[in-house]
């Protein structure tokens, strides 16, 4: 199936002339069942051939027979049942965002309305129930927050039932519908129940908060969702929109969707990398850390290949165009960062599948109790039997249902705020806990992901003189264009050594720099310039400096006068508390791995530092996500821990993803999970917090359904016949409310629960 990243549609002609490919943008789904829905209701028409919904970024992707079907009427089919197709339009995209906006806010609006409408109705139901006019009040306030705020659960309610179906909108409009309609009854004619000694109850605000609670968590749920695409916007922004073409000996700025193979192009110092290719001239350091990961630029001369989407830092360079539009290196991140998110298999809401059983479960139940008061009850049949029938379904009433797991989420969440562990998604907060893989990228993650001066070395000579050297050597990396010359400049800044003016300052590409002061000639530079420039190195310098080398330091020389007189070693530290997280989850029988785009001997001193077993070297962003597929083909459940666009579609691809706080906007962006201190220690309480959360949600759906299957035959009248009891109305609205409350206080137990 070919992806596509224009915003209208694109049809593609393949082998049969009639068969037709489409990407079209899909409005009106809130969860992955929607997207279950669409896909079958498109799939059902006739003259498809296969249908996809991706729905992480919203669009259908479909094969069909151009002569049997047409796009719209697929848009019809599933306009038949809530959603849209946006078609014929250049701006598709813009729409599908536009309206996902406006039904955020006009949830948002509805939700607040609701509330303060069912605040008094509460007041007046718990405090004042006896006031004048009082059912007549909380009717009026009522009415507005079922039929208006929350019409969306009966419109649902009703298309789910002409497909015969039933969901959590099916119990929701029954149960809120079925109390409304019979406290609208009480109130109106009271009488009906006064001749027959009974007291008409009305449950007006038991109707309304149900209303308010669920579009509450809808709420929670779609404010989650929107950012659902940001982290692939922000890919695609990686890409700049226009590029400098050079044509003879002219330069223009064009829009980067003309360039073509061949073109030859200039990237100027700061600027984006817009395609794929190879440089023709020029030199500089491009920022390559969106493909390795790693913090260093790298060198870039006539022959290297450069990507779109890496950045130029302070030369410029001409290439010639390799690769464009959907070829390019970050094209093909973007693909794989939307097929992995929108892969994984949509799974229905444990409670909605539950309740696809459980709502006409209840209903037929509460109708069988009617026929059967009916039947055996006597005069007072038909009245028992419809305070039987309405009771039944009140106490039904999914509040506790629904509250069971997003208030033992919500804890959970809150939970981990206060510990630096941000979550964004429910299911990861689920699933962390039965983790037994978990891949860590290298830079960032268990390094501190920048290079940095660890060691410094002066000859027993040079040392009386050290301070007067350092200066010099400051001056001379404050002018380098090398990448590790500013974490010299920078360990050297923080110690205050003072800047001198030097002369004839020389920059040897990827070499070294050579400058002269007072007389006297200084170099900065590699090993092999060292070499190349003939300078002299003590057998202890050499033997120090093959030490730090073995040890993955990159090693600099600073000679004086054609002797070297100090040597430096810079890596990118391990952080202090990689070794003990990683002991830590591997005492918990989780296997842990190290994925790097560094070098081996790099990774190999990593590793051995931080007590990793298995890792990997010189890994592609593409082979990170294909080593979780791997892991999860073995029927591991897969977490991947990240800080770089390099590491996105392996985020992407896990099971439970996981961003360190000071990576990429976009890893922190794919990620369902960010530790915002970026310390590996917070992940062993991440998965604690994970099992701790889950054990509650279990513990709350237990109560509700005990509750549920004590209740409702309670309610029905099956202690009648022996005890002469019959569950009043007002009594099962108490239980329901009692249900709730513990179902809530259990889940605020996670507070006092130490990580």
């Amino acid at each position: 199936m070919k992806n596509y990243t224009d915003t209208s549609i694109i049809p593609e002609r393949i082998a049969d002339e009639t068969i037709s490919q489409v990407s079209i943008p899909v409005t009106g789904m809130t969860c992955a069942a929607c997207a279950v829905s669409v896909e079958s209701m498109v799939a059902s028409t006739p003259g498809v051939i296969q249908a996809n919904v991706n729905f992480a970024t919203q669009t259908l992707q479909v094969t069909y027979n151009s002569e049997k079907v047409q796009v719209t009427d697929m848009q019809k089919a599933l306009q038949s049942v809530g959603y849209d197709l946006i078609i014929d339009a250049e701006n598709a995209q813009e729409i599908q965002e536009q309206t996902q906006q406006n039904h955020y806010r006009d949830l948002k609006r509805n939700t607040l309305l609701a509330g303060l409408l069912t605040l008094p109705v509460v007041v007046i139901g718990m405090f004042f129930m006896d006031m004048p006019y009082g059912n007549w009040i909380m009717m009026a306030l009522s009415a507005p927050v079922l039929f208006v705020f929350g019409r969306n659960f009966f419109i649902n309610a009703f298309k789910q039932a002409r497909h015969g179906k039933a969901n959590m909108d099916t119990l929701v409009a029954l149960s809120t519908g079925t109390a409304f309609a019979f406290s609208v009854f009480n109130t109106v004619n009271p009488g009906f129940w006064h001749a027959r000694n009974l007291h008409p109850h009305v449950y007006f605000e038991a109707a309304a908060v149900v209303i308010v609670f669920i579009m509450l968590g809808k709420l929670l749920e779609e404010r989650a969702k929107s950012s659902t695409s940001s982290a692939i916007k922000k890919l695609i922004g990686l890409q700049p929109k226009t590029v400098w073409l050079i044509e003879g000996d002219q330069e223009r700025e064009v829009p980067i969707s003309i360039i073509q193979k061949g073109n030859v192009l200039l990237v100027r110092s700061g600027e984006k990398v817009p395609v794929d290719g190879e440089v023709s001239s020029g030199s500089s350091y491009v920022d390559e850390s969106m493909i390795s990961g790693e913090p260093v630029p790298v060198s870039k001369k006539m022959g290297d290949k450069v990507f779109a989407g890496t950045i130029n830092q302070k030369g410029s360079f001409r290439f010639t165009a390799e690769k464009v539009g959907s070829e390019t290196l970050l094209a093909q991140i973007i693909k794989l960062v939307q097929d992995a998110q929108g892969s994984k298999a949509p799974v229905q809401k444990l409670v909605d599948r539950i309740a696809g059983i459980f709502v006409p479960v209840v209903f037929v139940f509460a109708l069988v109790t009617l026929v059967t008061w009916l039947v055996l009850g006597g005069d007072s049949g038909l009245s028992q039997g419809l305070l039987a029938f309405v009771t039944v379904l009140v106490i039904a009433c999914p509040c506790a249902l629904g509250l069971a797991t997003p208030t033992a989420i919500m804890v959970g969440v809150g939970k981990g705020a206060e510990h630096g562990i941000l979550i964004k998604d429910a299911e990861s907060l689920e699933q962390a806990y039965r983790l037994n893989a978990l891949i860590l990228d290298k830079t960032g993650t268990i390094t501190e992901g920048r290079p940095v001066v660890t060691d410094v070395f002066w000859v027993e000579e040079a040392r009386p003189r050290y301070k007067e050297l350092q200066s010099v050597l400051f001056s001379l990396e404050q002018l380098s264009e090398h990448p590790l010359a500013e974490a010299v400049a920078r360990h050297l800044r923080d110690g205050a050594v003072p800047s001198v003016a030097i002369d004839g300052f020389d920059s040897v590409t990827g070499k070294g720099v050579k400058a002269s002061w007072e007389g006297r000639t200084y170099l900065v530079g590699s090993p092999k310039y060292m070499a190349a420039e003939e300078i002299s190195v003590s057998s202890d310098l050499s033997s120090l400096a093959e030490n730090w080398a073995e040890a993955a330091k990159t090693v600099i020389y600073f000679a004086e006068d054609g002797k070297a007189v100090a040597i430096l070693a810079i890596a990118d530290k391990v952080k202090e508390t990689s070794a003990k997280a990683i002991e830590l989850l591997q005492q918990r029988g989780i296997e842990v791995y190290m994925l790097t785009g560094d070098n081996a001997r790099t990774a190999a001193s990593v590793a051995r530092q931080v007590g990793i077993q298995h890792f990997q070297a010189e890994v592609m962003p593409s082979e990170k996500a294909d080593f979780v597929k791997l892991l999860q083909s073995q029927g591991k459940v897969v977490g991947m821990v990240g800080d770089g666009i390099n590491d996105s579609q392996a985020l992407a691809q896990a099971d439970v993803s996981i961003a360190m706080g000071k990576g990429s906007d976009i890893a922190i962006d794919v990620a369902k999970m960010t530790l915002i201190t970026s310390d590996l220690q917070l992940l062993p309480k991440a998965l604690k917090l994970s099992k701790l959360t889950v054990n509650a949600i279990r513990q709350n759906l237990f109560w509700a359904f005990i509750y549920n299957l004590v209740g409702i035959p309670i309610a029905a009248g099956v202690l009648y016949p022996f005890y002469g009891f019959l569950l009043d109305p007002m009594i099962a609205g108490a239980a329901m409310a009692l249900s709730s409350v513990s179902v809530v206080a259990n889940s605020l137990r996670l507070k006092a629960q130490q990580l």
